[in-house]
């Protein structure tokens, strides 16, 4: 029995990995015409580049549009100029945009050559599997910006259903070493460019009447953000004070909702509906982030320093009483957690202050449609759309203040339990495979 590395189970994976960059419709899909039957009856957008006298033809110049994300399958290996490649991709990509690589993982060289002797594999007359550090060091002079590199396909055989078993199973226990056979590199295009974004502020706000007043005063005066008070079922009197606020706050766009469902992340699920900024941030409504903070947040985004903003508390000494100690140990536990998970190098996972383009919301769609995943607080969620998807995470140091009015809404043990869970199931769908 002959098995080939370019089968159905080891494109339909492949398939599977790039299908998240190609979510929306403003993404482009490049491989080589000698791809076309892998690929044409999927619903990318597809284009598929020729060869003239076994030389394939980088011709860009039928292309109109400008896409946030361009993904290019297997074709470092088959092109004889990767820097005017890349130069190309970039001029068809938006400010910003991602450029997905896909290739051979370099480190598997010797083997795929060996398979190529025995016909385990089909030829490939051209190949040219480079390192990472070298795509690397070319798509930066070609300016962009390395933002992922990660592999799949240990085992890229079926066996019935053992090589699927046998492909997680590797892929899970090994993800760390990126000795997969298929490599994904996430470059971003660098854009010096500063954009003067709209933008939007949720405010979710539960048992918080005390607070919103001040909240709202001290954020700065300097643009006019759209304020969206979501407001959950209080036993005081935050829906009046919220609705007061709107009638007489003449500087700010406020619409106050009331929250139909349960929940922080409900909150800002059901606030993300109405927002209208093309940035959007989340500020807690208990005080313990000074709102005077929110254009450090902001001008991060504006300035095209990264699309996504994570606030972290674990940097400055905390205010005493901010944080409770079982609630500190928790956080500092969750953060070495999810940047093992995530493979970025996060201080602060639980933060509620996030900033980030409106742009996500589809991706954090797909996540959460495709993974069935249960965040009670939604910063999971969200953190965990933005490393999947490859945006640039940013963390930003804020000072963690107490509260002056009301107490905290988590429950440490009910809700550290869902979190956890919630932990477990993300590390296969970072680590593996989907079949």
């Amino acid at each position: 029995m002959k098995f080939k590395l370019s089968n159905d189970v080891f494109y339909r994976r492949h398939y599977f990995e790039i299908e998240k960059f190609l979510i929306t419709n403003n993404s482009l899909h490049i491989t080589s015409e000698k791809s076309k039957k892998k690929f044409e009856h999927h619903q990318f957008n597809n284009l598929f580049l020729k060869y003239e006298e076994n030389k394939l033809i980088l011709d860009f110049d039928n292309i109109n549009n400008q896409y946030d994300t361009v993904v290019l399958s297997d074709l470092l290996e088959n092109c004889d100029d990767i820097n005017l490649l890349f130069n190309q991709s970039k001029k068809i990509l938006d400010s910003n945009g991602k450029l997905v690589v896909t290739s051979i993982n370099s480190n598997w060289n010797v083997i795929v050559k060996i398979f190529e002797k025995l016909k385990l594999k089909q030829a490939n007359n051209r190949q040219s599997y480079i390192h990472t550090k070298k795509i690397k060091n070319i798509a930066e002079g070609a300016g962009f910006e390395m933002i992922n590199f990660y592999t799949r396909q240990i085992f890229p055989f079926k066996i019935f259903f053992l090589g699927n078993l046998l492909n997680k199973f590797l892929e899970s226990i090994f993800s760390f070493l990126n000795i997969g056979i298929k490599s994904y590199i996430v470059f971003r295009k660098i854009d010096s460019l500063y954009s003067n974004y709209s933008k939007s502020i949720i405010i979710p706000a539960k048992n918080e009447e005390g607070n919103l007043v001040e909240l709202i005063s001290r954020i700065p005066k300097n643009y006019k953000y759209q304020l969206v008070l979501s407001c959950g079922d209080s036993h005081d009197n935050t829906l009046e004070v919220a609705n007061q606020i709107s009638k007489t706050e003449n500087y700010f766009d406020i619409k106050v909702i009331e929250q139909t469902g349960k929940g922080k992340a409900n909150a800002v699920w059901e606030a993300l509906e109405i927002c209208t900024g093309e940035v959007i941030a989340i500020l807690d409504a208990d005080i313990s982030v000074d709102p005077e903070t929110m254009d450090n947040f902001f001008e991060i985004i504006d300035n095209n320093y990264g699309d996504f903003v994570n606030g972290t508390r674990l940097i400055y000494q905390m205010e005493k009483g901010a944080m409770r100690l079982i609630n500190l140990i928790g956080n500092r536990l969750f953060q070495n957690i999810v940047s093992v998970i995530a493979k970025r190098q996060l201080t602060d996972s639980l933060c509620g202050t996030k900033v980030f383009k409106k742009d996500l919301i589809t991706k954090l769609n797909w996540w959460q449609k495709t993974n069935k995943l249960h965040d009670p607080f939604g910063d999971f969620d969200l953190i965990f759309t933005a490393a999947y998807f490859s945006e640039k995470i940013i963390e930003l140091p804020i000072h963690y203040k107490s509260r002056t009015y009301g107490k905290t809404q988590i429950s440490r043990f009910r809700d550290g339990y869902k979190l956890i869970k919630y932990l477990f199931k993300s590390f296969f769908i970072f680590s593996s495979s989907k079949n």
